[in-house]
């Protein structure tokens, strides 16, 4: 783990050859949310305003669960990070404290959704950004995780993903969340965040009237609904013979981990 500071901005990256980053804070205003695919994850607040128990899997700088429990302070999060060294970087180097409603697990976040699934738990609002040095860990890609995540929501729970706008498993990916949850929203930057929500998604008229509920609280953080409501775009449907991901059909059949 490569923590480095330039340009008033401190990332953190895994390997000291990697290109990609797993967290990058403002020294100067640290609730200013740096990249845009998290400011476009807070368009999960748009599917669903006031969440009042948030899963996030991927705890990098703690920057999503960081931002959500200033956002929502009665909302019980639970951040899943496999690495207990990633929790130790974000409490030291990027000033992550978990509020009093917010609790921190070091495990796999796969194990960690199906430890929960068996006790009945129910999410309103999940968020998957879970990374290693590559990209997306293997056993998060794959329609099977998918349906376990998706037995978590609540009525009316959403989901949110980041993943690569560029990823040569665009496609797959694309094909493997519709197999799962049916029409999508998808939001890109470099990066493309998958939005869903259980029944069914909200019209226009509807993102717009949450868009306003939550505009004031978004705003510290960067974030204003003038930029994020012209990002949503649906996908619906895909070509049938477009692959999707399995446990047993997974990403490295496909593409020998070269995304």
């Amino acid at each position: 783990i490569v923590v480095y500071e330039e340009g008033g901005v401190r990332c953190m990256k895994f390997g000291r050859h990697a290109t990609g980053r797993q967290t990058c804070m403002s020294v100067v205003d640290r609730d200013r949310l740096v990249f845009d695919y998290t400011r476009m994850m807070m368009a999960a607040l748009y599917l669903n305003p006031s969440p009042r128990r948030v899963l996030v899997i991927g705890l990098g700088g703690g920057t999503l669960p960081g931002a959500l429990q200033k956002i929502l302070p009665a909302a019980t999060i639970d951040a899943v990070e496999i690495d207990p060294a990633v929790v130790r970087v974000a409490a030291k180097h990027f000033g992550f404290v978990p509020g009093p409603q917010t609790r921190v697990i070091e495990e796999d976040g796969r194990v960690f959704v199906k430890r929960m699934q068996k006790r009945g738990m129910r999410y309103d609002l999940v968020l998957l950004d879970a990374f290693d040095h590559e990209y997306i860990p293997e056993h998060l890609l794959t329609r099977e995780f998918l349906l376990e995540v998706k037995g978590l929501l609540s009525e009316r729970g959403v989901l949110a993903a980041n993943t690569f706008a560029a990823s040569r498993l665009y496609h797959f990916e694309s094909a493997t969340y519709y197999s799962a949850f049916g029409d999508f929203y998808r939001l890109k930057s470099s990066n493309r965040v998958i939005l869903v929500r259980l029944g069914g998604l909200p019209g226009r008229d509807e993102l717009a009237r949450n868009a306003g509920v939550v505009e004031d609280k978004l705003v510290p953080f960067g974030v204003g609904k003038e930029w994020l409501l012209p990002r949503f775009e649906v996908e619906s449907g895909w070509p049938p013979d477009t692959r999707v991901l399995t446990d047993q059909y997974s990403p490295s059949n496909l593409l020998n981990r070269s995304y």
